[in-house]
């Protein structure tokens, strides 16, 4: 079965899944420290440099040169329960439970620089993670044939520009480099392969390759003992878009803001390559089933688009002391249908990978309280929806649920041109179930497939730990 670019989407997919990442998707959700003390919804605050992501508009409300320089620590806890997965015959895989698949901690940076130009112009630029991932099940676990690792980088560059009609309208205008880089794979169901040759319509095939191994000198008793092949592939793009913001002022206290992001389309380009030299101890053995797969080592291409999101929040100073704010973020993740995975330079049949993503809502609730002149605390709530639809889309590469976040965090002054922030999240994920078929299998000669049936229950939940520098020039 070829390996899956499934996780190189991200695509909205594409940080991660749940574990490497924890905004909904592969997204990675914290772009900036002082946003996830409240939870993101900040987006119409804009208190610091970060403005960029969230709503360029903002840009016009910071005065001479800032920078803000952070870094947010993701520490996963992950378990998975297998429920019964099956060989595409029907048979259980057995196989080793799933431990310690997720990392340790993944550390995510950002960089943002902003400089106003006069009262009505403003530029800066962002450098930061918009999806990540980190999984390794190994070789072995109950779900190998649908993955065994994946690992998803991509960094956003974001220049952009501010303009300030007067003292109510202001708008924005960025323009997104993204770079994307993955590598996964996973195991090729040569055992199953071989109990379905041995008899019914596929004995005569089984017959065959028996034949061929003997005249080669091989040994075909071994055909009993054989283990999995294994698939590694990896792939890199880089994609182009745009996001656009809008903040309104209505006085001094109160203003709203309006942000959309749009897709990217990505063609990720990239290597596949097959090792069946373990399959049994019997070189010979190894060569005739590799080739008796059709799985050459060769070119692989998918193309896909990550989704556009559409922001709306509100900010507001009751008094000195308290500030209240939220958002509320819509997601167009039906971009992600069923994927296509391409293997250009061969006569094998793509793989479908079986997505059909939903549209999401993500809604935040935060607040400010000014503790004395040098220390702000910061607090915040939000839900966040899954893309996946349900337990027979649910894959290995993203078992996704929705997930409540609660966030705190604070600011504090070193000195009039220099604060530090920090923030504290944890997200607790509903229990993914997973109960995903692959439509192909390994006898399939127009598609690509193990035909697994990967069946579990994960049960996740994330700290994230955020640190960030700003300066005033």
């Amino acid at each position: 079965m070829q390996p899956k670019y499934l996780p190189l989407i991200i695509a909205a997919a594409l940080s991660a899944f749940s574990v490497g990442a924890h905004a909904s998707g592969y997204r990675f959700g914290s772009q900036s420290v002082a946003g996830q003390g409240t939870a993101d919804a900040n987006g119409a605050e804009a208190i610091d440099a970060s403005t960029i992501f969230y709503n360029p508009a903002g840009l016009s409300r910071l005065d001479g040169t800032q920078l803000s320089v952070g870094a947010t620590v993701v520490v996963p806890h992950s378990t998975y329960t297998d429920t019964g997965s099956t060989h595409f015959t029907g048979a259980p895989t057995g196989g080793t439970p799933a431990k310690d698949y997720a990392p340790d901690a993944v550390t995510a940076p950002s960089i943002y620089v902003s400089k106003k130009l006069n009262d009505q112009w403003a530029v800066g630029f962002g450098l930061y993670v918009p999806y990540g991932a980190k999984l390794d099940y190994g070789n072995n676990w109950n779900g190998r044939y649908a993955l065994s690792n994946i690992k998803l980088e991509a960094i956003n560059l974001n220049p952009s520009v501010s303009w300030k009609l007067n003292e109510h309208h202001a708008f924005g205008f960025g323009i997104d480099a993204e770079f994307m880089k993955a590598e996964l794979g996973q195991a090729v169901d040569v055992p199953g392969s071989i109990a379905a040759l041995s008899s019914g319509a596929g004995a005569a095939q089984g017959a065959a390759l028996i034949r061929q191994i003997a005249a080669l000198g091989g040994n075909p008793a071994l055909l009993r003992t054989a283990g999995d092949a294994h698939g590694s592939n990896d792939g890199k793009d880089w994609g182009w878009g745009f996001n656009l913001g809008y903040m309104f002022t209505l006085d001094e206290n109160t203003r709203f803001g309006l942000a959309y992001r749009s897709s990217i389309s990505h063609k990720l380009r990239g290597s596949t390559v097959w090792d069946f030299s373990q399959v049994t101890s019997d070189p010979i053995v190894n060569q005739v089933l590799a080739a008796a797969s059709h799985k050459v080592n060769s070119a692989a291409l998918v193309a896909l688009r990550t989704p556009e999101t559409l922001s709306a929040n509100v900010f507001h100073q009751f008094n000195s002391k308290w500030a209240g704010m939220a958002d509320v973020t819509f997601t167009r993740n039906n971009r992600m249908g069923n994927l296509d995975i391409e293997f250009p330079g061969t006569t094998e049949g793509a793989e479908v990978i079986r997505q059909q993503w939903k549209n999401t809502v993500r809604v935040s609730l935060g607040g400010n309280y000014a503790y004395s002149d040098n220390l702000t605390l910061r607090g915040g709530i939000a839900y966040d929806e899954s893309p996946v639809k349900n337990a027979e889309l649910t894959h290995p590469a993203l078992p996704d649920s929705d997930r409540m976040q609660y966030s705190i965090g604070a600011n504090w002054k070193l000195s009039p041109r220099s604060s530090i922030d920090l923030a504290y999240s944890f997200l607790d994920f509903k229990d993914a179930r997973i109960n995903y078929t692959n439509q192909c299998n390994p006898l399939a000669t127009t598609c690509t497939g193990n035909g697994e049936t990967t069946r579990g229950v994960y049960q996740t939940h994330l700290s994230l730990i955020g640190l960030s520098y700003n300066y005033k020039f």
